[in-house]
């Protein structure tokens, strides 16, 4: 792995992601009854939880509105979670500034259009595999896994071991 790489993920305290495309596999499947049904990758699930018993912020910034991924967040305990936002940057913003980070403590992993703006003010900029062109030449680091598929658990992973917090966790996984 690229040293600039790991020198940016040991840097983060706070991990935003996007929802469709980046947590699910960015399908929208909606019933007859118009309910709407979104599949997630239960290891991003322990992912995120590593990263918040670790002390690394979560937060999600999403361009849609969902009572369903609302209800997610709070499953995941993620309660830095934004909807709704057309505009990312106005979230980001106020994340940053309720937290005290830096931009350099600070990781956004998306896959389309509306992340740009947010992958050029971040301190590490991650696209998904599955991510359009145009963001994955605006990211630092593009996932070998999609979104919906392992992706989120892939930058965890990587923040983790660059921060040499990762040891700690496989011995408690071993020992368990």
């Amino acid at each position: 792995m690229e040293i600039d790489l790991l020198a940016k993920a040991r840097a983060i305290k706070l991990l935003i992601l996007d929802i469709d495309g980046v947590m699910s596999d960015g399908r929208i499947i909606i019933t007859d009854a118009a309910d709407e049904i979104k599949s997630f990758f239960v290891q991003d699930e322990l992912g995120i939880q590593l990263l918040l018993e670790n002390g690394i912020e979560v937060a999600v910034i999403s361009g849609r509105s969902s009572p369903l991924v609302a209800a997610r967040m709070k499953q995941l305990k993620i309660s830095l979670f934004y909807q709704g936002q057309s505009n990312k940057i106005a979230a980001y913003e106020e994340l940053i500034d309720k937290l005290k980070l830096s931009r350099e403590q600070t990781a956004h992993v998306g896959d389309d259009l509306p992340d740009i703006a947010l992958f050029n003010r971040v301190g590490l900029a991650i696209s998904v595999a599955n991510g359009v062109p145009l963001a994955k030449r605006h990211a630092h680091w593009v996932t070998e896994a999609s979104g919906g598929a392992g992706a989120v658990r892939e930058v965890c992973d990587l923040i983790l071991n660059a921060q040499d917090k990762w040891k700690s966790i496989e011995e408690r996984f071993i020992r368990e």
